[in-house]
């Protein structure tokens, strides 16, 4: 008698055997991925109402702080760079510091999303700044006269901004 194992014996060998070492290579990436600290790499988008709740949760992690532009609160913007805000929203504000050059259409009152992180000494410090703005253009219609109020409000919608 031939104690050989058939060709159909072999080929569910294999496949049994290369099923076993799929298994085996994904639970290895899952381990390494949990154990490797996959939370230090999220960042987490918060107000700057939930930046106060979050309390000693929020020193150290890197966050995207989003909010408005508070009024009158810009300072240091001699062009280049070291810039300082307040972001605010309907119950919080937060003192930002920006070491970057902020983007062109940066003001007072207009949103925005810094990311970074907060300081033990209670300002945030941003790393990455960037600006919420409508992206709606509509052209004025052929032959249109602009009135003085609808430019007027056009020049204030560019406040800030330069040539």
């Amino acid at each position: 008698m031939d104690t050989k194992p058939t060709a159909s014996a072999q080929s569910r060998r294999k496949t049994r055997l290369f099923m076993i070492g799929a298994f085996l290579v994904a639970a290895t990436a899952f381990v390494v991925i949990s154990a490797g600290g996959i939370n230090k790499n999220l960042v987490y988008y918060w107000t700057p109402t939930d930046l106060h709740a979050a309390g000693d949760k929020a020193y150290g992690a890197t966050i995207r702080l989003g909010g408005m532009v508070a009024p009158k609160s810009v300072r240091g913007r001699t062009g280049t760079s070291g810039l300082e805000f307040d972001v605010k929203d309907a119950t919080g504000i937060v003192h930002v510091k920006s070491s970057g050059v902020p983007p062109q259409m940066f003001r007072e009152n207009i949103g925005v999303v810094v990311e970074g992180t907060m300081t033990r000494s209670g300002y945030f410090q941003c790393n990455r700044l960037m600006v919420s703005h409508n992206n709606e253009y509509r052209a004025p219609k052929s032959g249109h006269k602009m009135s003085k109020d609808e430019l007027q409000k056009l020049m204030r919608t560019t406040e800030g901004l330069k040539d």
